[in-house]
């Protein structure tokens, strides 16, 4: 009966040390249609904001934990979440199979510029961003509001101050979600790969946000039209994660956060 028990605490210890280490899955993704290795497929551990891409190969290898939820995104192909189990880590590599999509192209309207030859002429047909950051003592950040007038101003000083705005209800009721903006900004794998990206899908999968409220994040944040359709994921991330440092900062005090 002693040795049993010794035999059973032994078990339990090992297991215990086991998941206490660092693991990591392994895989090949292909393309369904036709087994052909992938390329530059994006793999997110959700849980863990770890990111990796897979090489020539199709191969990938990424930090993560029985349980955790890996996204797998690739241009033209259909998104999906699977599921990481003791198998996997235990037995090794896994091949997942993406599925393309049927992609329509919309309508594009070209607008066409009557060009002189001349620089200066032409130069002034151009359309000009006039968006204006503005600074305030306190802050590390500007913020970005339009145009360059008194009514520009309000709108920062109106939506900062504000002690019941938008951004309290993402901010102060995600705070788990909201704390991965610094995990993400940590991670270089994570940075590039949001860095060539422009659809938002990474971000709205790790803030658990659908892309209307990411949209609408960015512009309470104060930054305009122009920059949340210009801007590629990193700069979304950045904006983002700025303005809630700023937030945190200003809601100290009446004790939201």
């Amino acid at each position: 009966m002693k040795y049993l028990i010794f035999i059973l605490t032994l078990l339990l210890t090992t297991t215990a040390v086991f998941s206490q280490e660092d693991t990591t899955v392994k895989g090949v993704i292909v393309n369904g249609a036709d087994d052909a290795p992938l390329e530059g497929v994006n793999i997110v551990n959700i849980n863990q904001v770890k990111g990796s891409t897979t090489n020539v190969k199709g191969e990938f290898e990424v930090s993560a934990k029985a349980n955790d939820t890996l996204h797998f995104s690739f241009l033209g192909f259909k998104s999906i979440k699977v599921r990481v189990t003791n198998d996997w880590i235990k037995y090794g590599s896994s091949k997942i199979a993406l599925t393309e999509l049927a992609l329509a192209l919309e309508e594009v309207v070209v607008h066409q510029f009557k060009l002189t030859g001349y620089l200066e002429v032409d130069i002034k047909q151009v359309p000009i961003n006039n968006n204006y950051q503005y600074s305030i003592s306190g802050l590390q950040n500007g913020y970005e509001a339009g145009s360059y007038n008194n009514s520009g101003v309000n709108k920062v000083l109106g939506a900062i101050f504000n002690p019941a705005d938008f951004l309290y209800n993402i901010f102060g009721k995600k705070p788990q979600e909201m704390k991965k903006l610094k995990q993400m900004k940590k991670d270089d794998e994570i940075r590039n790969l949001l860095a060539s990206r422009f659809d938002r899908e990474m971000l709205t999968v790790l803030l658990q946000v659908d892309r209307v409220d990411l949209d609408e994040i960015v512009r309470q944040c104060n930054y305009s039209k122009d920059f949340i359709n210009s801007a590629n994921d990193l700069q979304i991330l950045d904006a983002i994660s700025g303005c809630y440092e700023e937030y945190k900062v200003l809601s100290r005090g009446r004790g939201k956060l």
